[in-house]
């Protein structure tokens, strides 16, 4: 009995492991995003564009960045 509740220790543990993980990568795409987002947003405020393009350039690199990161990491 001891071996079985082993076994379903560690495979809780695998699993909040692979929780923590994932989660971690969604909190790195909303930070790598809105870093991008905010850097256009100061950029076009300077400049005193009245399209806001800087900002979705930006937030468009951002989203690449943060998409290129959850696939090498889903690969690994």
């Amino acid at each position: 009995m001891a071996k079985n509740e082993q076994e379903d220790n560690n495979e809780q543990g695998r699993r909040m492991g692979t929780i923590a993980k994932f989660s971690g990568i969604g909190f790195q795409m909303i930070a790598i995003i809105g870093l991008f987002a905010f850097a256009g947003y100061k950029i076009d405020e300077a400049a005193g564009h009245t399209v806001k393009w800087v900002t979705a350039v930006l937030s468009l690199i951002g989203v690449f960045i943060a998409l290129y990161i959850v696939i090498r990491s889903v690969k690994s």
